[in-house]
């Protein structure tokens, strides 16, 4: 039997319980701050006239965007902060940074029509971007709706990393630096699919070929890289295109929202 005392205690205090506070996962973030960084150190380097190291450091970012979602999921570390953390990251390093390294290196001497390209190229990413979060759950995996961000930024750096490298100077290349902005802002809020490689699984094993295939590919990409980048995404640039019409001749749908079946939460959306 309990004493009157304990039930007098039981009623009259209240026992706190403290939420353990939640924690942030450090190494998917790590790698997303080190992208961050490399949109930074790209604008620091264009204002310095360095365009060369100003592109380099989109596709570092690039490489480095691509590792951050792989190894939160392959360690079980995904989280909502993470997310928001990568979205903010891919905003400067594939919004901001490549919108103000082509306006620093051409667009400025185009008066209001370099800012107004500058400035198009900038939202559609933010637009991009705030799509690509919404739609996450209700597109098929295979595709991208539009232009990834990062491959637009890599067509902006890799014209100007290609063209300082042969010596070009920015001011006779504004109205193409023009031209390929727009291209690549617009074509990021567009409907066109453009394949994702999501379906590359990393942990499965593949033929002996296929690492010989990677080796020879580095070791191309090391013969002349400006050329051998700023080539490879013009290819995936317009390759949306070639699907969107390769669909639409063989009567296929060409929207890439809810299209797949194959995700167990989109297979009650194409009724």
């Amino acid at each position: 039997m309990h004493d009157g005392n304990e039930a007098d205690f039981a009623e009259g205090e209240a026992v706190v319980v403290r939420k353990r506070r939640k924690g942030i996962y450090i190494l998917p973030n790590l790698f997303t701050l080190a992208a961050l960084f490399g949109g930074f150190y790209a604008i620091v380097m264009a204002i310095n006239g360095r365009f060369d190291l100003a592109a380099i450091g989109i596709f570092c970012a690039m490489v480095l965007d691509s590792l951050d979602g792989r190894v939160a999921r392959m360690t079980n570390t995904q989280s909502a902060f993470g997310e928001q953390m990568d979205s903010l990251s891919d905003m400067v390093s594939f919004g901001a940074a490549p919108a103000l390294i082509s306006y620093v290196w051409a667009l400025q001497g185009l008066g209001r029509w370099g800012w107004i390209a500058s400035f198009v190229y900038c939202a559609c990413a933010a637009l991009r971007l705030a799509r690509f979060n919404v739609n996450t759950a209700i597109v098929d995996k295979r595709y991208f709706q539009g232009l990834p961000s990062p491959a637009a930024a890599a067509l902006v750096a890799g014209f100007i990393w290609l063209m300082t490298d042969l010596g070009v100077k920015g001011a006779t290349m504004a109205w193409p630096m023009f031209a390929l902005a727009l291209y690549s802002g617009l074509t990021m809020v567009t409907n066109v699919p453009f394949y994702s490689f999501k379906d590359l699984h990393m942990k499965r094993s593949v033929p002996f070929v296929v690492i010989v295939l990677i080796a020879l590919g580095i070791a191309i990409i090391n013969i002349d890289p400006p050329i051998v980048m700023f080539s490879v995404f013009v290819v995936y640039g317009f390759s949306g295109y070639g699907i969107y019409a390769w669909r639409k001749a063989k009567g296929v749908h060409t929207s890439v929202i809810s299209t797949s079946t194959e995700e167990p939460d989109e297979r009650g959306l194409h009724k």
